[in-house]
């Protein structure tokens, strides 16, 4: 555990979903294979539709509209318009089957269970504070079993932009009552979460399980921390 600045005193704790509370990596890439294999026996006009041409088609998206960062959930349904149309789907049937693939798609990544050190780290800190997620993701919180686990979460899109802007911190202190001074936000990454807690002037606990350096800092973290059970001794001593 390293301290890049004093540890205030916080009236409520807010955690990074992917790569903080569970390994999002293998998720994703289980899921991105698994929809494609889907999507090529769903619908005959995508069965050559292949993982290079995906991603390009993805990328040339979010390259034309770059508010689409904000919500990956509208950004995948777009995607799914827009590749079903180019491969001749009719738009008005491409509308429809984008809603339906992208309910596969978010069973797909929401397949897998959280770690049991993580369910019982969120149920002993929900103890002494309230407990919120805070997330650019889409993960089915129902289905990996989290729902139950904070007072509420805030999902990136719609009205909210993604981390690294305010919006999602600003929100969470709304909610509580508090100030976002009184949030502790704990995630993995150095621009979403570490840049974005501090410069929306909540503290963060930084997640380096990967031993990373600090390079890509904008602003460093209150506390840098290699395992979550390290919460144990920052938070409930």
């Amino acid at each position: 555990m390293k301290f890049y600045r004093p540890l205030k005193p916080f009236k409520a704790i807010s955690f990074d979903l992917d790569d903080t509370l569970y390994d999002n990596h293998p998720v994703i890439k289980k899921a991105e294979d698994d929809f494609l294999i889907y999507l090529n026996k769903t619908y005959p006009e995508l069965s050559e539709l292949d993982t290079r041409q995906w991603g390009l088609y993805k990328n040339h998206l979010i390259r034309e509209f770059p508010a689409l960062a904000n919500d990956v959930s509208l950004w995948r349904v777009k995607i799914l318009e827009r590749v079903m149309t180019i491969f001749g789907i009719a738009e008005y049937k491409a509308i429809e089957y984008a809603q339906i693939a992208f309910t596969e798609f978010l069973r797909l990544r929401s397949d897998f269970t959280v770690p049991a050190e993580s369910l019982v780290l969120l149920e002993k800190l929900s103890q002494k504070y309230p407990v919120i997620a805070i997330t650019n993701g889409n993960v089915d919180e129902k289905q990996i079993g989290l729902h139950d686990k904070f007072q509420f979460i805030l999902k990136a899109g719609g009205d909210f932009n993604a981390k690294p802007q305010p919006d999602l911190f600003i929100e969470a202190a709304k909610r509580l009552n508090i100030e976002v001074s009184d949030i502790l936000h704990i995630g993995d990454h150095l621009v979403s979460d570490v840049f974005g807690a501090q410069n929306s002037n909540a503290q963060a606990v930084w997640l380096n399980e990967h031993k990373q350096p600090l390079n890509g800092a904008r602003l460093l973290p209150t506390v840098e921390i290699t395992q979550l059970d390290q919460l144990y001794s920052l938070i409930t001593e």
